[in-house]
């Protein structure tokens, strides 16, 4: 019986690939996909009455509707059908969860879906783990907690999820797979082996997306006639003039 588990590192296999729209899975990540091109329809049909585990690598550009292994990104990930389910207007969705990583290798056939030879490699783990990356790891965690505090799409529930964390590996791929981030960022993410380096390049994106919404949480919500905007200008400009002014003090202090 084939699965992620039998197959040792640096095989070289084939399997069936999922192509991945506006999406990035993470290992270890589980999420839904809805399913509407008919050659993924019959990949998962195929996949769920075997071992249930498949190839899933995100389209380098969204617009493809009918993508081929050219138009896919090197890297994906080994995933596990949880689930399948048919919706009440007939569309099928599915359920997955990332196992590990995998680089793609050669296309085999792309009919009746694609089929590609994949090689998998694992999470590089911490062996030993340092109490800067242990400062790291707190402070990911810290800013992405702040981040669900300040913005009001974020469910409040998430930050339960994420205070429940312990391992490093999987906080980083939670983080990075629910980030507020294109699917090219989200891809550099996968891509990046050495679990300290993924964790600095989402710290960095993190402070850049908590520093866009205290901003918007501090702009007055000014009404938009001319008036308004008048208003808002006069403001935006006295802010922009203080924030100068300190700076030049500062400078020749």
């Amino acid at each position: 019986r084939d699965s992620v588990a039998s197959r040792g590192l640096g095989d070289v296999y084939k399997r069936q690939i999922l192509p991945l729209r506006n999406n990035v899975l993470f290992p270890g990540v589980v999420i839904p996909i809805t399913l509407g091109r008919d050659k993924s329809i019959k990949l998962i049909q195929d996949a769920n009455k075997g071992n249930k585990i498949i190839g899933v690598v995100s389209q380098i550009d969204p617009k493809v509707e009918e993508p081929r292994y050219k138009d896919l990104y090197q890297v994906g990930t080994v995933a596990q059908i949880v689930k399948m389910l048919k919706m009440p207007d007939g569309s099928s969705t599915i359920i997955i969860q990332g196992k590990k990583r995998l680089k793609l290798v050669k296309e085999i056939s792309d009919d009746p879906y694609l089929i590609a030879s994949i090689e998998e490699f694992d999470e590089k783990s911490l062996k030993n783990v340092s109490k800067e990356s242990v400062a790291l790891f707190d402070s990911l965690k810290d800013m992405a907690l702040n981040i669900i505090k300040n913005s009001p799409s974020i469910p409040s529930e998430a930050s339960f999820a994420v205070k429940n964390i312990e391992s490093h590996n999987f906080l980083v791929n939670f983080i990075s797979s629910h980030m507020n981030a294109e699917v090219g960022e989200k891809q550099k993410m996968l891509e990046v082996p050495n679990i300290n380096d993924r964790a600095e390049l989402l710290l960095k994106h993190l402070n850049k997306e908590l520093q866009m919404l205290e901003l918007k949480n501090d702009i007055p919500q000014f009404t938009l006639d001319k008036e308004g905007i008048f208003e808002y200008i006069i403001h935006f400009a006295a802010v922009s003039y203080t924030h100068l002014r300190a700076h030049e003090t500062l400078r020749y202090l």
